[in-house]
């Protein structure tokens, strides 16, 4: 099958390989001549603008865009305006579902449909495969079946099958699922990067009281500003956090791939040297929790984690000033020196 697809970054390039791998012809753009010149060397037929892109699809045509949120709308837009009724508009990054919703709508009117397919496996995800959420009109999304069948995992060692195994689970066990109408794929891929972030955090929130265990090893200060140890005889264990992450990894019921990745990371620089703790967000945990906010479901867990998110790069300086201000105002309590990690 043909497919053309937009966006060739770290993510949309390895799709377009997966693709050419699964034997599919894929049409390629990116604003850098560079990223399409490089698949074109593996095959792919290269599109130096927007309008070669188009003229280069097949009717009924099919354009994937992977490009980021803030200019998927726009570039939907001006791609459609160059398509025709009875084509296919995708898009796979992390854009808010309303204006998933949204752009059905507008595309609608012109006979053109609108796919939304949340995707998610990273840089790996060439080899692993990517999972796909996906949204829009039954007839497009099963038209595009045999890309989403290439793309996905595939069961793989997923495991066995669940106790309510039936016959409309059939794709979401080989790693994609048709959630709904145009915006439902995007509305399920953000709550699912939202659950991401609780679950980086936890692990990260554990690690570090593991790092801490040494903590009656070591030498404290003794004044009013500071804390007590209570009992520095329970905490003097050296742990190895690059083994801990490696053991948990095997038969351990919080086993992920996000431990995967973790474990790999410690065994590599086990006292993160080589990062800062700036954790930046793209937008899916805040809109998970409008959404929450909306829906009046209780979300504490997840709004933990972002607000955490927004402290790691700063943002709480101003509220923390303030704190030491006020004790200082009631209790002339002085702020003492910050020390190095």
């Amino acid at each position: 099958m043909q497919i053309g697809m937009m966006g060739l970054g770290r993510m949309g390039a390895n799709m377009v390989r997966r693709l050419m791998c699964g034997g599919h012809e894929c049409v390629v753009y990116d604003i850098n001549p560079k990223n399409v010149a490089d698949l074109v060397a593996e095959g792919a037929v290269g599109a130096a603008s927007m309008e070669d892109f188009v003229s280069k699809l097949s009717k009924p045509a099919c354009a994937w865009l992977m490009l980021p949120a803030a200019i998927t709308g726009t570039n939907v837009e001006k791609l459609s305006g160059l398509m025709s009724a009875g084509d296919v508009i995708i898009d796979g990054g992390n854009s808010y579902y309303q204006d998933g919703v949204d752009l059905a709508e507008m595309l609608a009117s012109k006979g053109i449909s609108f796919v939304d397919v949340g995707t998610s496996g990273g840089v790996w995800g060439f080899e692993r495969g990517f999972c796909l959420m996906i949204g829009g009109p039954d007839a497009a999304v099963q038209r595009l079946d045999p890309i989403f069948a290439t793309l996905a995992p595939g069961a793989g060692d997923a495991g066995a099958s669940t106790p309510s195994d039936t016959e409309h689970l059939r794709t979401a066990r080989q790693g994609y699922l048709h959630c709904g109408p145009s915006g439902a794929g995007h509305f399920v891929k953000m709550v699912h990067n939202g659950i991401e972030y609780g679950m980086m955090a936890a692990y990260a929130e554990g690690m570090n009281i593991l790092k801490a265990a040494n903590a009656g090893n070591r030498t404290h200060d003794v004044d009013a500003e500071t804390s007590p140890l209570r009992s520095p005889q329970y905490y003097k264990f050296d742990i190895d956090m690059a083994a801990v992450s490696e053991v948990w990894r095997h038969g351990s019921v919080i086993s992920s791939w996000l431990l995967d990745l973790t474990a790999d990371a410690l065994g590599r620089d086990p006292d993160l040297a080589g990062f800062s703790g700036r954790v930046s967000d793209s937008g899916e945990g805040r809109w998970t929790l409008q959404a929450a906010i909306d829906t009046g479901v209780p979300a504490p867990v997840l709004s933990s984690a972002l607000f955490q998110r927004f402290s790691s790069r700063g943002e709480a300086e101003y509220a923390d000033k303030l704190l030491s201000a006020m004790r200082l105002a009631f209790g002339g309590h002085h702020e003492k020196p910050k020390t190095g990690a």
